[in-house]
Parts: structure tokens; sequence; C-alpha cells
């Protein structure tokens, strides 16, 4: 039984007990309401100050009844509460609370669904990053893992509606779809898609032909595990030195990344080289690529490459180092 309910059952016995007490004495004794709720109140808390009016004997039977119920009620609530902070079961219910506070307040944020062994490691990108997110699994055991991270997390299934709302999806950035099989991930989609029509969807893919579904679905990126991971064995084979620099550097302490920034209208740097933009110079990260709109990347421009509203440039740099440039940008 999880711990709302533990309070509710509690909660909801207790009521029992005290309306149980007060209908008693109505009926057995004839008294009005008041007199009724306060002999019971005084009697479950055992404070001693008496009867209200003289007891029949019938009377004096159901509260020894009402006495020994009260206590044993009461005795049942100490020992819940106190195995729930023994086991640190309150201050998991305290904590679901501030969460869902700090979820709610969140936007542009993204959403992990599954926190397997591909969702930790894309958690742990997030986190490396700075980016908000919150964690969505059914399963209680994946989420333990992340208690001491201080992470946002859901338990529950990520393909339902209810689910996904909780997680903030109507005001969400992007959705990670990382279960384990592809109609599970399906079912995810297809309910990303239907809450949120601009949300940007990537999930994995395990079979070959799953990829169009997942396209006729809404995707907009799918992940093959087994090809990347076909690719990245053959590099490491043909070009092991040019393979494990990404690793390396996913792995540099200092958070060295690639990342995009997309030049905006009003951009200062707008129609500037990238010389005369002085970026490099005041915040150290370098232009490796720049997309422009319906055109292909331009790899390695020089420092006379014009830099174009609504270009998207791709930088690589520290995380500090690439904020920075984001808002020069």
């Amino acid at each position: 039984m999880d711990i709302k309910r533990q309070f509710f059952t509690l909660i909801i016995v207790v009521i029992g007990v005290f309306l149980l007490g007060t209908l008693g004495y109505e009926l057995i004794e004839g008294w009005g309401f008041l007199d009724s709720i306060y002999m019971t109140t005084i009697t479950l808390a055992t404070i001693g100050y008496g009867e209200t009016h003289p007891l029949s004997d019938t009377g004096r039977v159901f509260t020894i009844f009402l006495i020994i119920g009260g206590i044993s009620v009461f005795s049942y609530g100490l020992l819940t509460i106190t195995t729930m902070i023994a086991e640190g079961e309150l201050q998991r219910l305290l904590r679901r609370g501030r969460m869902d506070k700090e979820i709610v307040k969140l936007k542009e944020h993204y959403i992990v669904c599954g926190s397997g062994e591909l969702g930790e490691h894309i958690i742990g990108e997030l986190l490396q990053t700075k980016r908000q997110f919150v964690v969505v699994d059914k399963e209680i055991s994946n989420i333990n893992k992340f208690e001491k991270k201080d992470l946002l997390y859901i338990v529950g299934d990520a393909a339902d509606d209810k689910v996904l709302i909780e997680a903030g999806i109507l005001k969400a950035k992007g959705i990670f779809c990382c279960l384990p099989f592809d109609k599970d991930n399906l079912f995810v989609v297809l309910t990303a898609r239907e809450l949120n029509k601009d949300i940007r969807i990537v999930t994995k893919c395990v079979e070959d032909l799953s990829e169009q579904k997942f396209k006729r679905a809404g995707v907009d990126k799918t992940v093959s595990t087994n090809r990347i991971g076909g690719l990245r064995m053959a590099s490491e084979m043909i070009r092991p030195t040019a393979a494990s620099f990404l690793d390396v550097m996913l792995r540099d302490k200092k958070g060295v990344r690639f990342e995009e920034i997309s030049v905006k209208e009003n951009s200062k740097i707008a129609g500037k080289t990238i010389a005369e933009s002085g970026i490099h110079q005041e915040t150290g990260a370098s232009v490796v690529a720049i997309k422009s709109v319906g055109s292909d990347f331009l790899y390695n421009p020089t420092g006379s490459t014009v830099i174009n509203k609504n270009d998207t440039l791709v930088v690589l740099g520290t995380v500090e180092q690439i904020k920075i440039m984001a808002d020069l940008v």
C-alpha cells in the first residue's frame, strides 16, 4: 500500500470511529449531537473529564468498546507514522509535494520517458549541460537510483495522458522516448503528439521496420541503437583515435560539448562576418559549422563567412562558453 493510501485509510478510520461513537451515544442514550461528539472526543482522547450525563449500563458497555477501538486505531496510526518516518516514506511524500510544485513551474523543459540504461545516459547528458527535465518511469526501482541526484520525476506510465500532463508536456520543449520496446515507445509518441503538436519527439528504434511507423506517428527523429552501435564498432576498428574523440570530450570534467545556437532576427551579429562579430574572442567557443535555412551545412567556416539571421551555428565549447555565446547571439 503506498503512502498516500495509508494516510487516506488512517484518516477515514479515525473519522469513522468518531462518527460511530457519536451515533452510538445518540441512539443508546438519546443525547443531542453536541453532547454525543463531546463524549466521544473525551473518551477517545482518554482525558478523563467524566461523563457528560450519567450512562446506562448499555452506554457503559458501548464506552468500553469505544475506548478499546479508539486506543487500537490511534496506536495503529502512531505505528504507521513512526514506520513511515523510519523508512523515509514521510520524507519522500514531502519531497513529492515539492517536486510537483517545481514541475508545474517548468517550461521549455525536456521529458525523459524510461530511465533504464539508455535513459540513464540521456539523463547524465542533460545534467552535464544543465538542462531542465522530468523523468517518467513506471518502475520505482529505476527511479530509486536517482534519489540522491535530486531529480524531478514521476512514477507512472508514459503513455498515459494524465502522467504526461503532470510532467508538463503542454509546456515542454522536447520528449525522449527510450522505453525497451518499439510498441511502447510508439504509444508514447502518439500520446505526446496528440497533447502537444509543436513538441520535438526523439525516440529509440529497435526494429528497422518500425522507423516508418514512428514517422507516421509524428516523430521528429528516430535513433536506431543497432545502427549506431554497428557504425561505432566499425569506427573503433578503422579510425580508433577519431572515434574516441567524442568519448573523451563527453567525459571531460570541463563539460566540453557541441551545441547549436540560432541567430535571432534582431541579433547584433546578423549580417557580420565571424571575424567582425568577435564571438570567438568574447566567448572562447568556436563555430565549427553553419546551417542556413534551405541550405546544407557549411563546415569549418572562415573568418570571412557572413552570419545571417535565422542561421543555426554549430559551436564547440564548454557549457559556460556556450551560454555566453547564446546570450551574445
